[in-house]
């Protein structure tokens, strides 16, 4: 029963934060994410959380839509991996694209919350 709880709780932590990525809510994604939060990006570049989140500020990043395909959760005690499948339409350092994305995300539980402490975006 806790197992389903955890799952619900994280599938809706990371559509809070694919949400909060089309809304350019960079306070809302701040507060999903762990102070030392990396985003690696299909480039292999791997971007701090405070520089990824300057570039959703700007436009320099800027997601318009994202079509989920999947989402599939994996609990372990107070760690998890969640696999996103999107359609994601978005322009990143002035080259708009469609993309089928996949964001593999580290979770942990803190203060019976669960944060993103890494995403690795990829293609499916």
């Amino acid at each position: 029963m806790m197992i389903a709880k955890d799952e619900a709780q994280l599938k809706e932590a990371y559509r809070q934060m694919i949400k909060a990525m089309l809304d350019r809510h960079v306070a809302d994604l701040d507060a999903l994410l762990a102070g030392e939060f990396t985003l690696t990006h299909m480039t292999g570049y791997r971007q701090p959380k405070r520089e990824w989140l300057e570039a959703v500020r700007t436009g320099e990043m800027r997601y318009h839509a994202a079509e989920e395909k999947s989402v599939d959760v994996n609990v372990a005690d107070d760690t998890a991996v969640l696999v996103g499948r999107s359609v994601v339409t978005a322009t990143i350092y002035g080259a708009r694209g469609t993309w089928n994305l996949q964001l593999t995300t580290r979770y942990r539980r803190q203060d019976n919350q669960w944060i993103a402490v890494d995403t690795i975006a990829s293609t499916f």
